[in-house]
């Protein structure tokens, strides 16, 4: 093994001059811990090998961290096995490397696979890991966390038409970073989020053991459902229930212009649609378009709907629940549910089921130049608030920016705040969803598109929650605040500004359990849960995770 690896060692480039012995000293320890020197040659990218970009930016999703000043990793590790990863804990732990951990890369601020603290960082991409094992007869599933919610939903549709998971809709996504963070679609008014349909999994903690739901405790599996899997640990894989659904799903997208009554029509959609039965999930997207009767510039709202049931059931309930809308049968589609995660991201209707396998095309953010950011809202907005809101979307730099509206009510009023670290539940009429995306050579100027979607994140302040201003932690936004690279002593305070608009109450529970699991704080990044130094000195035990 070892002339290959003064090879590796020889070839190594990184930026920072300082960690050529780190990086020597890391990969002679990978070696060492590898069952055998080839698995290092197939599985680990330094700088210098020539499918390091590549692989780099395999599943980097927003290319506003993707540019020649992003930091990037002294290595990346594509695991094909859990010993793969817990020799990179272990010499990652004894070497001092920061650890980052990506499934799917879109991670909104990059966290996955870059950093903003300018230390050398080492990356496990989870791409090799992606198997999915469908078990009709029980409606369960096992799925590594690299497969893509895609991947899932195609398995799942290749064995039966009334089987589902209520995941996503953007079929690039990967299946750990997703459900760690809650993860909602369109069945979530039905049967709650991702998370809440996770029921036992694998993880990988600090001291390198591999831990299911029995052996890592309560506490910890209600960590990682929602409090973000990669403050703990790496998650291999997640057991998780799969749901009934009709084999038929009827769709629906309705658009109206400012001059077709939009503004009253989003107004009062706010009054129907968390009222609505759990078998509809609505969204209205919000941009600027050109008006095809005089070319001018305008604002057009897009209803959206996928209903579990069949056209003639739909069109009474929408006539008798929202009759301003005006839904007629010939603005219906009937499909099957997992072609309509692809309607839903605006696929033409009828492309082959097999495009939720197609990682390489563009969907919904991804493979953009983009700012993200998300908000919660409690109690209808005022008509005139949209109405001042209207004319932001003429600016030159909001050609491209959207607004999604996503109705909650259903079953997310069901399930307690507690249940998982998702705290986003009952009381919430919609989310928001905020996005404006730039092209490559723009991204010279993306001050001003940040400044834009700022300044409407802004003028919303009123209008949405409060104390916290709710956010949704798959919708990462470091505006909200960031850790401190080493600061042991004032680490709670700093996260718990960003914590609580995150997890809200939920963000104390979050923090015993890191203190518990992961004392030392080694799975860390910009927005990671901190251990409490204070319960450490009182003498918590580390081993156990049963007195929480």
């Amino acid at each position: 093994m070892f002339p290959f690896l003064i090879v590796v060692l020889f070839s190594l480039s990184w930026k920072i001059s300082d960690s050529t012995q780190p990086a020597e000293e890391f990969l002679h320890c990978l070696s060492l811990r590898f069952h055998n020197s080839s698995s290092i040659s197939e599985l680990v990218y330094t700088q210098h090998n020539s499918s390091y970009s590549s692989v780099l930016k395999s599943s980097t999703q927003n290319f506003r961290l993707s540019t020649p000043s992003t930091p990037t990793p002294l290595v990346i590790i594509t695991p094909l096995h859990a010993s793969h990863i817990q020799a990179t804990v272990h010499c990652c732990k004894k070497h001092g490397l920061q650890l980052r951990i990506r499934s799917g890369g879109h991670d909104f601020e990059g966290l996955s696979y870059t950093t903003t603290y300018e230390v050398p960082f080492v990356v496990i991409d989870l791409l090799n890991l992606r198997s999915v094992r469908i078990n009709v007869e029980k409606g369960t599933a096992w799925v590594e966390s690299g497969a893509t919610v895609g991947e899932l939903y195609y398995e799942i549709a290749k064995r039966s038409r009334t089987l589902a998971f209520p995941a996503g809709i953007g079929h690039t996504v990967g299946v750990g970073g997703h459900l760690s963070g809650g993860g909602f679609g369109l069945l979530f008014r039905k049967y709650g989020l991702a998370a809440d349909n996770v029921i036992d999994s694998r993880l990988i903690d600090v001291k390198e053991r591999i831990l299911d739901r029995k052996s890592m405790g309560e506490d910890l599996f209600w960590a990682i459902r929602g409090g973000g899997g990669s403050s703990f640990g790496v998650v291999l894989a997640w057991k998780l229930n799969l749901v009934a659904v009709p084999a038929i799903v009827t769709v629906f997208t309705v658009s109206k212009t400012l001059e077709q009554n939009a503004t009253k029509l989003v107004h009062r959609w706010q009054y129907i649609a968390h009222k609505l039965p759990k078998e509809i999930h609505m969204s209205i997207g919000i941009s600027r378009v050109k008006s095809n009767e005089n070319e001018k510039m305008t604002i057009q709202a897009s209803f959206r709907a996928v209903f579990l049931g069949s056209i003639d059931e739909l069109l009474p309930l929408m006539e008798e629940k929202f009759p301003q809308l005006g839904i007629v049968k010939e603005d219906c589609f009937e499909m099957g549910w997992a072609e309509s995660n692809l309607y839903s991201t605006q696929f033409p209707i009828g492309v082959p089921l097999e495009t939720l396998l197609n990682g390489n095309r563009k969907s919904i953010l991804s493979k953009l130049f983009f700012k993200a950011k998300s908000d919660y809202v409690k109690q209808p907005i005022p008509e005139t608030t949209f109405e001042g809101l209207w004319p932001k979307f003429y600016k030159e730099e909001a050609k491209s920016a959207i607004m999604v509206f996503v109705a909650y009510g259903g079953k997310m009023d069901e399930i307690l705040e507690t249940e998982t670290p998702f705290p986003h539940r009952a009381g919430n009429l919609y989310s928001i969803s905020y996005v404006v995306d730039w092209e490559e050579e723009e991204n010279k100027n993306s001050e001003k598109f940040m400044s834009w979607i700022r300044r409407i994140h802004n003028y919303m302040t009123p209008y949405v929650s409060k104390s916290p201003r709710e956010v949704y932690v798959n919708f990462r936004d470091l505006d909200t605040g960031t850790n401190e690279i080493n600061d042991k002593e004032n680490s709670h305070e700093q996260a718990k500004i960003w914590g609580i608009k995150y997890f809200k109450n939920n963000f104390d529970r979050l923090v015993h359990v890191k203190t518990m699991i992961d004392p030392e704080n080694f799975f860390r990044h910009e927005q990671s849960v901190p251990p409490l130094p204070c319960l450490l000195k009182k003498g918590a035990n580390s081993n156990s995770l049963g007195s929480l």
